[in-house]
């Protein structure tokens, strides 16, 4: 290297063909010598880092010279592909199909259009959770290039917060839970249940299920680890039992819609789940400062009202003929609530001349 440096504008090399390199390099016996032809321009199996093996002979690209061997495998200047699954939209599973028991240092790409990369098995657990990091990471990063596509067509308050693949718990016939794909979005005013994803603006209407983001709950169901590593022994050992762990799944959320419903789901990574949390709080306070008030019909000591809550100033229930106010409480004045899961819902508010409980 210090003769190169000082050696001026021109330098003439010879370089020697070393038969000891094959082994040295790990290349296969009888690996290409040195050319008859030194003007023919065939490269060395050196030639750069994208050369890969190809034993067949009728391969029409750029060849190496020829082997001692006359049945030895042809260098090839290119890769070569089996299979080409694209990423985007495209989902992951870890889980053994129907089961959820994990795979070993394994994990399995499916996209969109379904076809499948089968199953990828790695050495160790780190290598198949840096590859796992890696292929999530440029997931994420074509969906958030989707979304930005998709909000340029849509009005400020119709744009896409959060979208993208979820396990959704089924319960069977026979009372087993069951998992399956479904491709959830949080979008405007709503959020949207999919069994497979918008890629037009007509999908949009054809959700399976669609709610109001100011009527829907977001709960984590378990704890998650800090880092996307494997599940260790200790977690199916009982160590976090004081954790609502209502299957061997870690990662998973409900929403809550109403009338006592609610969706159950899980994701492959922990870091999906931190940002499917992010998402809906974001999505809900948007939506709910959109929104400002909401009115609903109902029966109050046997009359038929309306009953508002104004996100701002709180609780009004007012005659739905006479819009007379029968009462109005401020969102301080609520010290506790019930309902019965169906119709009926208990308030109780806290009177601020009297300080007594009013229950209404």
């Amino acid at each position: 290297v210090h003769l190169l440096r000082n050696a001026g504008d021109e330098v003439t090399i010879t370089v020697q063909y070393l038969r000891e390199a094959p082994s040295f390099l790990k290349l296969p016996l009888g690996s290409p010598g040195p050319s008859s032809d030194h003007s023919s321009g065939a490269s060395s199996p050196l030639f750069d880092s994208g050369l890969h093996l190809n034993g067949n002979s009728t391969n029409t690209a750029p060849s190496s010279p020829s082997s001692p061997i006359a049945n030895e495998p042809k260098y090839e200047k290119r890769w070569l592909d089996t299979l080409s699954v694209p990423l985007s939209m495209a989902r992951i599973s870890r889980y053994k199909a129907g089961t959820d028991k994990l795979r070993s240092n394994a994990f399995e790409v499916l996209a969109l259009d379904g076809v499948s990369t089968g199953i990828l098995q790695f050495y160790t657990a780190q290598e198949s959770a840096d590859w796992l990091r890696a292929i999530s990471t440029n997931i994420s990063d074509l969906t958030l290039q989707n979304m930005k596509m998709a909000n340029k067509c849509c009005s400020p308050s119709d744009q896409v917060i959060h979208m993208g693949w979820v396990n959704e718990r089924l319960e069977g016939a026979d009372s087993s839970q069951l998992y399956k794909f479904k491709f959830l979005a949080l979008k405007g005013s709503s959020f949207y249940i999919f069994s497979t994803p918008p890629v037009s603006t007509l999908d949009w209407v054809r959700a399976e299920k669609i709610y109001n983001l100011c009527e829907v709950l977001f709960k984590i169901h378990k704890l998650w680890l800090a880092d996307d590593c494997w599940l260790q022994a200790n977690w199916y050992l009982g160590i976090h039992q004081d954790f609502d762990l209502e299957d061997q799944r870690p990662y998973c959320f409900s929403v809550m819609v109403g009338h006592g419903k609610s969706h159950y789901f899980n994701v492959e990574l922990g870091s999906e789940l931190a940002v499917w949390e992010k998402s809906f709080q974001r999505a809900i306070f948007l939506e709910v400062q959109r929104t400002g008030s909401k009115t609903y019909m109902c029966s109050w000591q046997g009359d038929t009202l309306c009953f508002t809550v104004d996100f701002a100033l709180g609780f009004t229930c007012f005659d739905s003929k006479t819009k007379n106010v029968l009462w109005r409480f401020k969102f301080s004045q609520l010290k506790g609530s019930s309902d019965d899961g169906k119709t009926r819902v208990k308030l109780l508010f806290q009177n601020l001349d009297t300080k007594q409980i009013e229950t209404k």
